[in-house]
């Protein structure tokens, strides 16, 4: 028998999950877990092509699906506008990433000029675009997520582009917070340990790195999206109004390992 209570914290809070692909995406763990304490949620979809696997996540946790391509122009400010006639939105959890497979596959010297705009601008310029839009509709205060991930910070061999990306995401998280701040709006970079995601398998040799993590971290286990969706929801919870502005890691210790 399940014993476990569950408080909702978060009823009555509307919460926006941009990035689920599939059930193993990091924005499904967080949009399970922040329907689990209440929360009304919203989903994205990138194109008809993977509506067919998330439109019956969406229908499995009541959530409304809507379109969303931020390279498409207009789409991005459509999404709000739809947003905004519905009312007040609280969470906003950016959790998508691109760099075409040349790009990403190659060193970071051999990283065309393209490829690295793409980058920049899907995987961490959109998160500027996406948080001066959900801004205005934060009245009572809110949470904004993007998703990191160590190689920010630290060289992960075959992360390549990614790296310098996510480090300057992590720096518009913080320029964020200070700016939003003000409005009781709070800005979080989660950086999650190596997990199976699609994303993930586009990189060379994930397999050995999965390994690693599990050898090196103190708590020595992988960590799965449902940490991750947990942690947002501590933080985007009452638990946690006082807290912007960091880089916070889920990863069982792997990040403080030399």
């Amino acid at each position: 028998m399940n014993t476990e209570t569950v408080y909702p914290i978060l009823a009555g809070k509307r919460a926006l999950v941009v990035g689920v692909a599939n059930e193993h995406s990091i924005a499904w763990g967080c949009a399970l877990a922040f329907r689990k304490l209440g929360a009304e949620v919203i989903l994205t979809y990138l194109n008809e092509k993977a509506y067919p696997h998330v439109a019956p996540l969406a229908a499995d946790i009541d959530a409304q699906l809507l379109p969303l391509d931020v390279t498409q122009p207009g789409q991005l400010e459509a999404l709000f506008a739809v947003l905004a006639e519905q009312g007040q939105l609280d969470i906003v959890v950016h959790s998508i990433a691109f760099a075409p497979k040349a790009d990403l596959q190659g060193g970071l010297l051999d990283c065309s000029l393209d490829g690295f705009l793409q980058a920049m601008d899907v995987s961490c310029h959109s998160f500027v675009r996406m948080a001066k839009l959900a801004a205005p509709l934060m009245t009572q205060g809110g949470t904004l997520f993007a998703m990191s991930y160590h190689g920010a910070n630290k060289v992960v061999p075959n992360y390549n582009v990614m790296g310098p990306v996510k480090a300057a995401l992590e720096a518009a998280c913080r320029y964020l917070a200070y700016e939003l701040g003000p409005r009781a709006i709070r800005v979080h970079a989660m950086s999650p340990g190596p997990l199976k995601t699609r994303a993930a398998s586009g990189l060379k040799d994930f397999d050995r790195l999965l390994n690693d993590a599990v050898a090196r971290a103190p708590i020595g286990e992988l960590v799965d999206i449902v940490d991750v969706g947990n942690t947002c929801a501590y933080l985007a919870s009452p638990y946690a109004h006082r807290v912007t502005g960091s880089t916070v890691y889920v990863d069982s210790g792997l990040n403080i390992v030399a």
